[in-house]
């Protein structure tokens, strides 16, 4: 099995995904040393040539304590209004510090549309595609003073796993308040590090359900869960300590005994694919036997109408729609069908008479996702 690798390839786009409890003090307010430290690190890997994006929580922790708010809220207004007076906050004290190192910053603020509709996703690759051409650092965040529960893109793991695969990155870095990933709770008796994860199936003895901080919305899962769909796509992932930034960033050398080093498990991929695999909002769901299911997967086929068992939601064809296996969903794409068609497809089936005359695949490999196993 080959190991961790002793430096990041010359010129390596990495991004950067800070929590919030990695960027507040214990009071609650930003921890500006912090941010002054990573600054401080961000300019000298652009110095090593290195193109790098910043995803920065933090922003409803830095709105908490001007608003007098003691607890993380979670109503949704509150949590909106903390957002608000939070992110300018915070986006200022990057512009302070990295200024400092001479280096330029922009704020990019997404929200799920940015990222769900195709046209606004090609926009945005656009946009840090000419922000990075041009030297700057982007810093991003999902834009929470105006996203709702039901559309939102999740915690800041999720969007930064989202933000690799726009920009084609090369190393995920995810910054946590623990060293890595653990066999189990870090102290538990017997816990152990794990050093090197080479596929998700390493993962399945592993105790991934801690949760995140009272100021985070993450943990150890949801780090595992954007290692996965990272890696998926040709994006090495580490997973580290905050408190270990500078000897993991600070030389060209990677330490072997920092942090989890995730193996890309494919390699990058079309934005076509990545849009609909991760990005993309289903509109409904195409269920298939264990058949369908493995010339999906396995056999690398499109998906035919008689691997169709059943069809939840009203969708018209050309939409996105998840396509879902015996154990669970595999894949998305672009079906060929409205659901009323494939509804007809399998009424007539299950009263054994003839169907309407289609001969179509239901989702062509062309546009078709596959997505992969996260742990959990």
């Amino acid at each position: 099995m080959p190991g961790r690798p002793a430096s990041l390839p010359p010129g390596a786009r990495v991004v950067l995904k800070v929590g919030s409890s990695s960027l507040t003090r214990a009071d609650g307010g930003l921890d500006l040393n912090r941010i002054d430290i990573l600054a401080g690190l961000i300019a000298r890997m652009r110095q090593r040539g290195h193109d790098v994006v910043l995803v920065s929580s933090g922003a409803v922790a830095a709105g908490m304590v001007p608003l007098g708010m003691e607890d993380r809220p979670t109503e949704l207004r509150l949590l909106q209004a903390a957002a608000s007076v939070g992110q300018g906050n915070l986006v200022a004290r990057w512009q302070t510090a990295m200024s400092a190192y001479g280096v330029v910053t922009a704020q990019v603020l997404l929200t799920v549309q940015d990222v769900a509709v195709r046209s606004h996703y090609r926009t945005v690759r656009a946009t840090f595609d000419a922000l990075l051409s041009l030297g700057a650092v982007p810093v991003v965040n999902e834009n929470d003073a105006v996203a709702t529960t039901e559309f939102s893109l999740g915690d800041n793991d999720h969007l930064a796993a989202l933000v690799s695969h726009l920009v084609t990155a090369d190393v995920l870095v995810l910054f946590t308040d623990v060293d890595g990933l653990w066999t189990a709770r870090p102290g538990t008796p017997g816990a152990v590090p794990v050093r090197h994860v080479v596929g998700s199936g390493q993962l399945a003895s592993v105790d991934v359900s801690a949760r995140g901080s009272a100021l985070g919305t993450g943990g150890m899962r949801s780090k595992a869960q954007a290692a996965t769909i990272a890696c998926a796509s040709g994006t090495a992932t580490i997973v580290a300590a905050a408190n270990d930034a500078a000897r993991l960033l600070g030389e060209t050398t990677i330490p072997q005994d920092l942090g989890t080093w995730f193996e890309p498990t494919g390699p990058h991929r079309p934005s076509r694919r990545l849009w609909m695999a991760y990005a993309s909002i289903p509109e409904g769901r195409v269920v298939i036997d264990a058949g369908a299911a493995r010339a999906v997967t396995v056999g690398k086929k499109s998906l035919l109408l008689p691997g169709v068992t059943a069809v939840a939601g009203d969708f018209e064809s050309g939409s996105v729609v998840e396509v879902v296996g015996p154990q669970g969903p595999v894949a998305r794409g672009i079906c060929r069908y409205s659901a009323a068609e494939l509804e007809e497809v399998i009424e007539a089936r299950a009263h054994r008479r003839p169907g309407p005359d289609h001969v179509a695949p239901v989702v062509h490999r062309d546009d078709l996702a596959e997505l992969p196993r996260t742990a959990g």
